[in-house]
């Protein structure tokens, strides 16, 4: 069985206010990006990784990510779209050989791998399945007042990785794009097909780093 990992690298920072791409910003020494695709290069269940970023960008990767950290997982730098979920199907189309392919935001740099693990697993057994993390706050719809408080029961946070049957997540982003369909991530074009999605319970550590005070975070869980 053949898996791919698509890391989405396409974020320009603008939340950071840094005038780099937040993917490149170091965390204890080391960009952002390379932390995260090292976890993925050590992961035992990883056959290859794909990477998408704007096509700017493609050649820095490439020698300054990819090659200077010896990182020999990574098979293909791709060319991100408009949006992330053109990147995404972009990255998908170059792993269509594989068996099972996982998603995952470049920005995340503290997965656990048994989450890995677990995702590959389940989207083995049910064809699709996200990490996500159980609410227990609180929460509340409103506008400028609370309009009212929602059950949180059932209410769970998506994080990725996100992981499919290559073939399933590819039908479900090529009929997407026919029907001008945007979701919020990647799981939600798998919803629209009437699909399962199995859930991979996570830690709410597993955070995305967009801002500065995010960074601070990673920085402490990572005892830097």
């Amino acid at each position: 069985m053949l898996r791919a990992a698509v890391i989405t690298a396409g974020g320009i920072g603008a939340r950071m206010g840094s005038g780099i791409p937040k993917q490149y910003l170091l965390l204890g020494g080391l960009p952002i990006l390379v932390r995260t695709l090292r976890i993925f290069q050590e992961h035992p269940d990883v056959d290859f990784i794909i990477l998408t970023t704007p096509a700017d960008q493609i050649e820095f990767c490439k020698s300054e990510i990819v090659q200077a950290n010896d990182l020999s997982k990574v098979s293909e730098i791709t060319r991100g779209g408009r949006t992330r979920q053109e990147s995404v199907l972009n990255g998908l189309r170059i792993a269509s050989h594989s068996d099972l392919c996982l998603i995952h935001d470049a920005v995340r740099p503290l997965v656990n791998p048994y989450i890995i693990s677990e995702s590959f697993e389940k989207a083995y057994s049910y064809g699709a399945a996200i990490a996500a993390c159980k609410v227990t706050d609180t929460v509340k719809t409103a506008d400028d007042f609370v309009v009212g408080t929602m059950p949180r029961e059932n209410l769970w946070l998506a994080h990725t990785p996100q992981t499919f049957r290559t073939s399933l997540i590819i039908e479900a982003h090529e009929r997407a794009l026919s029907d001008g369909f945007i979701g919020t991530d990647d799981s939600s074009l798998v919803e629209r097909m009437g699909l399962k999605i199995a859930i991979v319970p996570d830690s709410k550590y597993n955070i995305k780093i967009t801002s500065p005070q995010d960074l601070i975070v990673a920085e402490k869980l990572l005892g830097l």
